[in-house]
């Protein structure tokens, strides 16, 4: 059976980003490469959230978009869906997801493709979920990977959840959300795009979804407390000592955090769970 202890999988696999400057690549492959697991704005506990609100059981069968390295998968394999698909398109994602084991009968697959055409079976999934990545999308390519989850589930028991950044509150002045986009891009080197709540509900209206349920939670990726509660102690302490040995990965962490300290008042993590919209064409 193969491990699926992280530190394992890092001495044969190779995280995504190795090998560029950890001056411009983007934020969240440094902080891979720093050994941070969790990436997702919300941490572990909205995750769950998310997880509990899709309600996966051993009857489902799920497909995770852009999964990543995998944190979630491993939180997902322990409910035991009778499928998992993990998609990402980098390959060195797809090596670290295809070395994850079940620990029951669930069939495991990961698939390098896109997350807006997975070339995936029409209406083959019961539950289907992607984090941190719709924000990074502009506005086209956030509705095209919508509308490939609504293609792939099921009509009559389908799930979709996202877990992404967003602004606080609705109504925000539009020139302060241009402000926020820009510093966030300038320190994540992605093209970051969040929206607000009522924006991720609207966006997901119009391609055919209908929520359900929805929480928020502080974006607090690289707060020393949310650190340990997604990493662990001695993990966090690690992640910390890497960055103080790499001067520019140490610059690039803590403009990152400055960024999100300045925005704070408006910066959140958002999971909303939908279900197809029957009427929807």
């Amino acid at each position: 059976m193969a491990s699926t202890d992280p530190r394992a999988l890092r001495k044969h696999v190779p995280v995504p980003g190795d090998g560029l400057d950890a001056a411009r690549m983007p934020g969240h492959w440094l902080l891979a490469r720093l050994g941070k697991r969790v990436l997702r704005p919300g941490g572990v506990e909205l995750t769950r959230w998310m997880l509990d609100a899709l309600g996966v059981d051993p009857q489902d069968r799920v497909v995770e978009l852009a999964a990543g390295l995998g944190a979630t998968a491993r939180l997902t394999l322990t409910r035991r869906p009778a499928a998992y698909t993990a998609v990402d398109r980098d390959p060195a994602a797809v090596a670290t997801l295809s070395s994850l084991a079940s620990p029951g009968p669930t069939k495991v697959r990961a698939v390098r493709s896109d997350a807006a055409d997975t070339r995936l079976p029409d209406g083959d999934a019961t539950v289907v979920y992607g984090e941190a990545m719709l924000t990074m999308q502009p506005d086209p390519a956030k509705r095209r990977v919508i509308r490939e989850a609504r293609r792939l589930l099921n009509d009559s028991t389908g799930r979709y959840a996202i877990h992404e950044l967003c602004l606080l509150p609705d109504g925000l002045d539009p020139a302060l959300v241009e402000r926020i986009t820009a510093d966030l891009q300038d320190a994540i080197h992605v093209g970051a795009r969040p929206l607000t709540p009522g924006g991720w509900s609207e966006l997901l209206a119009a391609e055919g979804f209908t929520v359900t349920a929805q929480r928020t939670a502080p974006m607090a990726l690289l707060e020393p407390r949310r650190l340990i509660d997604d990493e662990g102690l001695i993990p966090a302490l690690r992640i910390a000592g890497r960055a103080l040995r790499d001067p520019v990965a140490l610059r690039r962490v803590l403009h990152m955090r400055r960024v999100f300290r300045r925005h704070n008042a408006h910066l959140g993590a958002i999971s909303l769970l939908a279900v197809p919209t029957p009427s929807h064409a």
